[in-house]
Formats: structure tokens, sequence, C-alpha cells
């Protein structure tokens, strides 16, 4: 496949509005149907039922496969068909698959004109999959479209990824799909709307317009339409993610940041903040928490002096990132905990991790990743720029190590899952440079004389050095400065440009 397959996700029923939104979900986010599908609902309809089945009978014509739920409660009738029974036989005029899946027992009584489409679906002899659940839902779905992409186009995902999908499914909450009418599209923070989908779509946020906004929110499952208000709501996901403060609609949506004077907890920290806001936004105000509580020794690294900090900051962020996009929303009586001691950060996030992933897993290192809230996951991935797949543990372990300091300990207390970052103590000179910062090796910068530390400093400040600059600067003959660019092409910190009286030296760059 060189483009991605478009499903149609057919039904317009409020009944099923909490299921097209989370298979809507499980295509975006599950690792073997996101790199071959988009879904695609029909959520920009008016509210008018004749000019509804228009933009869905328009968006399923854009589409290579038709995906119908199919209800118990009547779907309201649009002309002389109801809209889902419209969507069918379009369809099946322009040969499309149709992927068909109906909700409860197949022998539950239908209402009014649910009842006449599966008698048709049955004289076409079309198979509808029943499903009890969510869960049974996403399962049938996903092997319905395995099965298509195999038979069609000969890609097929492999083990791994269907275990990844397995414990995924068993795992996802309905807490993020839930489509709410509490915050308006317009009432969102659009700052943080545009960054997020910038983000995600690797562009430029003002390449963005109104439109691209509220279509990429859509997609990603943070927006929905309410076809009865003709109004956008951000569903429970959008809320989380970017309302101006989320904790007016989810209480549990919020960071309580404390910082201790002693190795215990004690009723007078020393700071203290209730941290709100949208949660990639109220993530990076809990670094800069942690950044004033904390101490930065200062390093002389060859020219400079460098402010160090006393925990890795990647490695902190993995642990809130981790802690908002997995922790048990339902759990609407606790929030995430922050506590930053002399000795050790800690940070607790409500609920276990979702089953099959245990602490001794998680403590090897060995485990397939997955989230209840797949959704928050990846979007935050894209707005911190950390790598959603793969283990954010063990990164956590890599940017310790890194910085000189012990493993994160991983331990559950009272129904919280807590990851601990042990600090250097009173030894603060365990903590290492970042490689970042490390530009010259201490070995090649011995080798210098002031003069040529000088040039390099100069070099490193991003000039384009000649040899007549250096002589008039320091008062020297074209022999020694000849000499000084030399040896710091030698040593392999600068390079040589031009020839003849063009020739001019700069900065050898770590990348070539």
């Amino acid at each position: 496949m060189t483009t991605k397959l478009r499903i149609y996700v057919g039904s317009v029923s409020m009944e099923l509005e909490d299921e097209r939104l989370i298979l809507q979900n499980l295509m975006n986010t599950d690792p073997f149907l996101s790199a071959s599908c988009i879904p695609l609902l029909s959520d920009c309809e008016p509210a008018s039922p004749g000019k509804a089945l228009e933009g869905c009978l328009q968006c399923l014509d854009g589409c290579q496969v038709c995906l119908l739920l199919i209800g118990v409660e009547s779907a309201a009738a649009a002309h002389e068909l109801s809209i889902p029974h419209a969507e069918y036989r379009r369809a099946r005029e322009r040969g499309l698959p149709i992927l068909a899946f109906i909700k409860g027992d197949r022998s539950i009584r239908r209402e009014g004109e649910t009842a006449g489409l599966l008698k048709e679906l049955d004289a076409d002899g079309l198979e509808c999959r029943g499903f009890g659940n969510i869960i049974e839902l996403q399962k049938e779905v996903r092997d319905a479209l395995v099965a298509l992409l195999r038979d069609r186009y000969e890609i097929s995902p492999t083990s791994d990824e269907d275990d990844i999908a397995e414990s995924t499914i068993e795992a996802t909450s309905v807490f993020e799909s839930r489509p709410l009418d509490r915050v308006r599209w317009c009432d969102l923070d659009m700052n943080v709307v545009r960054t997020l989908l910038a983000s995600a779509q690797k562009c430029s946020p003002g390449e963005l317009s109104e439109e691209d906004l509220l279509a990429g929110a859509i997609l990603r499952g943070l927006a929905w339409y309410d076809s009865s208000s003709g109004e956008h709501y951000a569903t429970a996901a959008g809320i989380v993610l970017l309302a101006k403060d989320p904790s007016a609609v989810f209480p549990q949506c919020r960071i309580l940041a404390d910082a201790y004077r002693s190795a215990v907890p004690d009723g007078d920290p020393r700071d203290h903040e209730d941290i709100r806001g949208p949660m990639p936004v109220v993530i990076e105000r809990a670094i800069g928490f942690i950044d004033r509580n904390t101490r930065h020794p200062m390093r002389v690294v060859g020219l400079n002096r460098i402010r160090l900090d006393e925990y890795p900051v990647d490695g902190l962020r993995e642990a809130l990132v981790n802690a908002v996009a997995h922790r048990q929303y339902e759990d609407a009586g606790r929030k995430i905990i922050l506590e930053v001691f002399p000795d050790r950060v800690v940070i607790s996030s409500p609920g276990l991790p979702p089953r099959p992933i245990t602490l001794a897993s998680l403590r090897r290192g060995r485990y397939r990743p997955c989230s209840r809230n797949p959704v928050l996951a990846q979007c935050l991935s894209y707005f911190h720029r950390i790598e959603e797949r793969g283990s954010g543990f063990r990164r956590m372990r890599d940017h310790m190590l890194n910085h000189g300091l012990d493993l994160p300990l991983l331990s559950t207390d009272m129904g919280y899952f807590q990851v601990t970052f042990p600090g250097p103590g009173e030894d603060i000179d365990l903590l290492r440079v970042p490689d970042r910062h490390v530009r010259f090796s201490p070995a090649a910068e011995a080798q210098l004389n002031e003069r040529q530390r000088k040039m390099l400093q100069w070099l490193a400040e991003g000039q384009e050095l000649t040899s007549r600059q250096c002589e008039a600067e320091f008062g020297v003959s074209r022999p020694i400065t000849a000499g000084d660019f030399g040896l710091l092409v030698k040593l392999g910190l600068a390079e040589k440009l031009g020839g003849g009286r063009s020739t001019r030296y700069r900065l050898k760059s770590r990348d070539r």
C-alpha cells in the first residue's frame, strides 16, 4: 500500500457515539492499523437531517471501506431511509468492502427502520458480527480490518504488534473517548491546540488554519460534533489535554506538588503548588517546580561554565508524561502527587499498571507497552516529543545512569504507582555533564594556548575566521595564524572552507 486506507465509520446514532469514537481511537493508536488506515467519521454535518445525509454520503464517497455500527434504538429517518441504511446502499452501489457490527444479541428485537436495515443485510448475505461491550467491539473490528488488509493488500501485523494491540484493548478505559457536552471547541486553549497539532502533523503552527485545527482534533479523538446542537465539543481526552482548566470538569486533573525540608513529609512544606491547566502545560510547570526546588551546581566545561540540574530533566518529564497518560482517570478523588525531598523526587500516579504489566516486568524492562488511555499517551508523545512506542521506563533508567545517579525505583503505595528518582545527596560531584555540552574533549583543549582557545571560542559562537582577522586581533604574523588554524583542524575542532584569499575557517560540527 502506498497510501493509507480510508475507513468510513458509519452510524450517527447517539446510542453508538462512544463506540464510534473508541473505534476512531483504536485505528489512530494501534501500532499496525495506524500505519495502514485513517478513520473518517461524518462529524461535520449540519443538524438538518436532509443535509446530514448529504454530508455523510459525501464523506463515504471519499473512503475505500465502509464500517457500519448498528444499535438497538431506531435510527432517525431522513427521506425514505435512515442514514445508516442509506450509507449501506451507497457503499454497496460503489462496491466497497462493508464491515457490519451489531450491538447486543442478534435475536434482540430492533426498532423501526433499524429492523429494515437488518433484513436487507440478511437478504444480501452480509455477515453482521455481534459485540456486547467496547472490548469485544475493538477486537472484532481489528480482526476484520487485519483480515481485509491481509487478503487485499498482503500486509499483516507482526506478532509484537498483535500482542501490543491485545494488551491495549484489554486495558483501554472508556474515559478518554466520552463525548461530553461540557466544553465547547471554541473555549479550548487554542495555543495548546495549535502547538499539539503542529507537532503531530510535523509542520509550523502558523501553517494550520482554523479548519485544520478542528479537523485534526476530530481525527485524533479530541473533539466531536453534536448534531442536535450544531456545536463541536471536546471529548474527555480533549478536555484533559486542551481545556484551559480541565479540573473544572475533572477535579482529578491536577498535580499537587510539595517540596520538603527533610527526608520525610511534614505539614509545612517549604514550597507548594496546586498545578492546573492543560495537562501538557501542567507537565512543564511541574518540571519548573522541581527546577526551583533542587540544586544547580556550576561546572567549567572547556570554554564555558555550565549550570547542571540535580536530576535529568528528560527523565523527570518521561515520568510525568507517564503519570498523566496512564493514570486511572475513573478515580476522581485522587490527583497526581509530586514530592521533592532533599535526597529524592517522588512522582505518584493513581492506579496500578494495567494488566498484563507488572512491577516485576517493569523493573526487568521486559514488557510490551500498553496504555489504558492510548489517545492521551499518543498526544502527549507528540507534544513533548517523546517516543510513544517502546519503554519510557528504560529511557528513565538511561537518563539517570547518564546523569551519574542510581536507577529510578518503581513501587506501589495504597493504590498509587510511584517512581522515585534517587538524588546525589551530599555528593553533588556525582553529577555528570550532559553530552550536548561537551563540544570539545578536555584532551584536545589541553593542547591549545590562550590565543588558540580564544579563536576556538569565537568559532564556537558561530563566527567564521580568516588569517587576516586573527593577525590583526593578536598582532602576530601569517605563519603563526596558519599554524594555529592547522592545529585546530588537526584536532578536529575546525574545518577549512574555500582557498586562496577566500580561505576561512568555521567550527567543525559534531555531525560532520
